[in-house]
């Protein structure tokens, strides 16, 4: 099966794209396979966080107002 790639054009800050050069020399990877690579990541990332407020959606929400009286009352603040 054939791999369809898009290009695109992307303009880096010369300091990150002198760290993207010496990476990928370094590590013998194209800039594009670093940059997929750091975006996969990222995306993957963001997947966990959907997928924790998801988990989380039922539980009881309190006001940041009674959150301090609590932290108060406990000796936390």
């Amino acid at each position: 099966m054939t791999t369809l790639i898009k290009r695109y054009t992307v303009y880096f800050d010369p300091d990150i794209h002198k760290v993207l050069k010496l990476k990928a020399l370094e590590t013998e990877c194209s800039i594009s396979y670093l940059i997929n690579e750091a975006l996969r990541h990222e995306l993957a990332e963001d997947q966990e966080d959907l997928a924790s407020f998801a988990r989380r959606s039922k539980e009881p929400t309190i006001s940041y107002e009674t959150l301090l009286k609590r932290l108060k009352r406990n000796g936390k603040i």
